[in-house]
């Protein structure tokens, strides 16, 4: 399955030394992901996805964010960012493709 949407780069401080930046997968797009996942014995709830960004093509995982509204959050490494000349701040489109289900 095939997720496209537009989000909003945003920057994780987790700790001093290291910053993360993510997007947030939208909840109706979250909600499907979750009910497809199911069951799937992956730490911290992450699901294997693989991403396009304009265009670059990575594999990663997407994890449940941490918020009330329950939606998965997707790390946008700094390589990504640079070749796709994205930062915190910026709106971009992503895809995302279930992998691994």
């Amino acid at each position: 399955m095939v997720f496209v949407f537009d989000a909003e780069l945003w920057l994780w401080d987790a700790r001093r030394m290291d910053t993360w930046t993510f997007v947030t997968v939208p909840a109706e797009a979250s909600e499907q992901i979750r009910e497809l996942a199911a069951g799937l014995p992956r730490g911290f709830g992450s699901v294997r996805v693989e991403v396009t960004m304009g265009g670059t093509t990575w594999k990663t995982s997407i994890f449940p964010g941490s918020g009330a509204d329950g939606c998965y959050v997707l790390p946008v490494k700094k390589a990504v960012r640079k070749a796709e000349q994205i930062d915190v701040g910026d709106v971009t489109t992503t895809e995302i493709a279930l992998i691994d289900l």
